[in-house]
């Protein structure tokens, strides 16, 4: 039950800075699934592909299911509090300035980086 919570958060978080800033997948869900929860590279990849499946991922998707790198338990809770958390990120960032989003988009990106690059 914890995981659950623990998984709406994330996708919650991941959906509110994709309708803030336009990111989410790649740059927080699957370094997420692989530091907090563990996730192998190849497991948060291919769970992330299936909360993005319609259209977007689903031959890439269905490779990684196939070959046992997707856990759809992590992947609907996070899919269903991404979908929420958009519209809030996306109502908040309809209201900040270019230059704002800009700068919060890139010092993300540079954390994000940062974590994956000097952390095991």
């Amino acid at each position: 039950m914890l995981n659950i919570i623990l998984y709406l958060m994330l996708g919650l978080s991941a959906g509110i800075l994709s309708g803030l800033i336009g990111i989410g997948g790649g740059l927080i869900i699957i370094p997420a699934l692989i530091y907090v929860f563990k996730f192998s590279q190849l497991q948060a990849q291919g769970t992330t592909l299936a909360l993005l499946l319609p259209p977007i991922g689903l031959l890439a998707f269905l490779v990684y299911y196939r070959n046992g790198y997707v856990d759809l338990k992590a992947a609907v809770p996070i899919c269903l509090a991404f979908f929420v958390g958009g519209l809030f990120g996306a109502k908040v960032a309809v209201g900040l300035s270019n230059i704002f989003l800009q700068r919060l988009f890139g010092t993300v990106m540079f954390l994000v980086s940062l974590k994956m690059i000097f952390t095991k």
